[in-house]
């Protein structure tokens, strides 16, 4: 399936999706949005990976940044923090550029690795664009974690490609229903910046027609 433009979401939902479906959907469908600590730290890391600079040449290596992409196979869209083009051999022509190059995508995090894998999905999703828009393979990636100030190496095999893929298909289902799911509450929530929003304790008490049923039941 090719999506059409104005079906794109945002690349970055999938790091929200990932972390929890419930606050990608309050974020991408219904448009709420909080602010802490995490969100604006790593506003502040991004907005300079931005904005050191277009590009720039260090011999055999080209470094661009905040670079546009989308996929139509995907129906997302958004901007990478670093691509590093590396001359090699079996790259690909870049216009102006003698030589081949093989692309090699950076994504820049404020904290530290994490338990899941949010992170490497979201820098896969970026290979996947960039392997559509410039009809390249790209096997590996890194992402750059700011409280360490490290590198860490991601591998885009094909089991971490197709969960990108069938995250990507059930975000779109969800925003074309414009359904926000419930989840399990967890210790996940007190790292999320929609918590006060979200307010995920409601969501033990279950529904309302079962809450009120079990309370008579019980002065019964």
């Amino acid at each position: 399936m090719m999506y059409s433009e104005e079906d794109y979401l945002m690349l970055s939902g999938i790091q929200h999706f990932a972390f929890c479906r419930r606050q990608w959907a309050m974020i991408h469908i219904e448009q709420q949005w909080a602010e802490n600590y995490r969100t604006t730290a790593g506003e502040l890391m991004h907005k300079k990976a931005h904005e050191e600079g277009s590009f720039e040449k260090r011999g055999d290596l080209l470094i661009v940044r905040g670079l546009r992409i989308s996929s139509k196979e995907l129906g997302v869209s958004g901007q990478c923090d670093v691509v590093e083009f590396h001359q090699d051999k079996n790259g690909v022509d870049l216009f102006g550029y003698d030589g081949k190059w093989k692309l090699v995508p950076i994504e820049y995090k404020r904290g530290m690795p994490k338990e899941n894998n949010a992170d490497e999905l979201q820098l896969c999703a970026q290979a996947i664009c960039l392997e559509e828009m410039f009809q390249t393979g790209i096997a590996e990636g890194y992402l750059y974690y700011g409280e360490n100030r490290r590198r860490t190496h991601v591998e885009f095999t094909d089991g971490l490609r197709t969960e990108v893929w069938k995250m990507t298909k059930e975000m779109h289902d969800l925003f074309r229903r414009g359904y926000t799911p419930n989840v399990k509450p967890g210790k996940q929530c007190k790292a999320c910046s929609l918590e006060d929003l979200c307010v995920p304790k409601l969501q033990k008490a279950g529904k309302v027609r079962e809450y009120v049923e079990k309370h008579i039941k019980m002065e019964d």
